[in-house]
């Protein structure tokens, strides 16, 4: 087989997610894979999954939408999901596991790159990298000198 068929990418609003996004719609252009824009709205524990989140789901819509403008510049369908859930990072396997999905491709800053330790606690990124179900293809900061 050659290259990806199922592909999910985590959207939020830093630089690195929109990047991320830009690789994967290139891959889902070049291998004619299914792509899916997940955004997850992060529901604090004190509050039920269903709490009123106007804005949160509001900014989500509107990056959904950015995505399915950006896809359709490559010519590449999206399937756009937005999801409730109190963990970033299980509702990303969950979705790539539900989609059968042989790439998960994140956005994440230099500083979030690494193994958690003492000073750096367990990120989503990390949390990704060891319970994905597939490979997962990670998108930095640009320049070098990013932190």
């Amino acid at each position: 087989m050659h290259g990806y068929r199922r592909v999910v990418v985590l959207l939020d609003a830093r630089p690195q997610s929109l990047d991320a996004f830009e690789i994967a719609c290139r891959l889902a252009a070049d291998d004619g894979a299914a792509l899916t824009a997940l955004v997850v709205v992060a529901v604090p524990p004190s509050l039920p999954l269903d709490a009123h989140m106007g804005r949160e789901e509001d900014d989500a819509r509107a990056l959904l939408e950015r995505a399915g403008a950006t896809g359709d510049s490559y010519g590449v369908r999206i399937r756009a999901r937005l999801v409730r859930a109190r963990d970033p990072g299980t509702a990303v396997v969950r979705e790539a596991t539900a989609d059968r999905a042989q790439l998960i491709v994140l956005g994440a800053p230099r500083g979030e790159l690494g193994a958690p330790s003492a000073r750096r606690p367990q990120t989503m990124l990390s949390d990704v990298l060891t319970r994905a179900p597939c490979r997962v293809m990670v998108v930095s900061d640009r320049s070098s000198r990013a932190a």
